[in-house]
């Protein structure tokens, strides 16, 4: 077998078709889910949190600022190094929901295989079988 046919047979079967199915499903999920947090989770914690709080900007200043700068784009151009720990807490936000939507999936993934894969019941003991053990449990008892 060539190496051009060994690749295609790797490439179209098994598992590789699924992970790159999963990979463009999970790239669209996390799209949909920085969304949530963005425009849906991060206002209502702006409004519970009394408003005018926006993650995005918030930051400490790590060096000099001589020009005594105060938004985070005027700092950022002008080279002054700066931890931004507001990015941070929204891509943590962001991570735990997502988190705990797959948590979510799977969860309901797997009480459906449960449901569906119901124990059947045992099959009958055939006849003859049945027969022998109730000569063997009376021959026991003659014992």
């Amino acid at each position: 077998m060539s190496i051009i046919q060994e690749f295609k047979e790797f490439a179209v079967k098994g598992n590789m078709m699924d992970l790159a199915i999963g990979v463009i499903i999970g790239g669209a999920f996390g799209k949909i889910v920085d969304s949530l947090v963005k425009d849906i989770i991060m206002p209502l914690i702006t409004v519970i949190t009394g408003g005018g709080v926006d993650f995005s900007q918030k930051f400490i200043v790590l060096g000099a600022n001589p020009n005594n700068l105060q938004s985070l784009d005027a700092l950022q151009k002008a080279g002054i190094n700066v931890l931004t720990y507001g990015n941070f807490l929204t891509i943590l936000i962001n991570f735990i929901i997502l988190a705990w939507v797959v948590f979510l999936m799977v969860k309901l993934l797997n009480k459906l295989r449960r449901n569906k894969e119901e124990p059947e019941a045992p099959a009958a003991t055939p006849e003859d079988i049945q027969l022998l053990r109730e000569i063997r449990d009376e021959l026991k008892k003659q014992a």
